[in-house]
């Protein structure tokens, strides 16, 4: 399912005008990024899951085809864990 299948969807499902349903999905999209990329917060929504941030250390890897070794620096990652009734709900 895309963004655009999303608005369209809850449009439909609440009589709410695509141009603001568009802008409260983008809105809430860039909370959530503000939250983990710049404040490095968690997100928990309830029923849901947890948005958070997960930090990868610096690790070596190796270019088989040209027999080198290189150097992969550390780094966070965003990461979602859905909620348990959310899990269950799926079975």
């Amino acid at each position: 399912m895309t963004k655009a299948e999303i608005i369209n969807q809850i449009a439909e499902q609440t009589g709410v005008a695509k141009k603001d349903v568009t802008t409260t999905v983008e809105a809430f999209m860039e909370a959530i990024r503000i939250s983990l990329a710049e404040n490095k917060e968690n997100v928990y929504l309830r029923g849901f899951g947890t948005f958070g941030v997960k930090h990868r250390a610096k690790k070596t890897a190796r270019n088989i085809s040209k027999n080198t070794t290189l150097l992969i620096d550390a780094r966070d990652i965003p990461s979602f864990k859905p909620a348990k009734s959310f899990i269950d709900k799926m079975q």
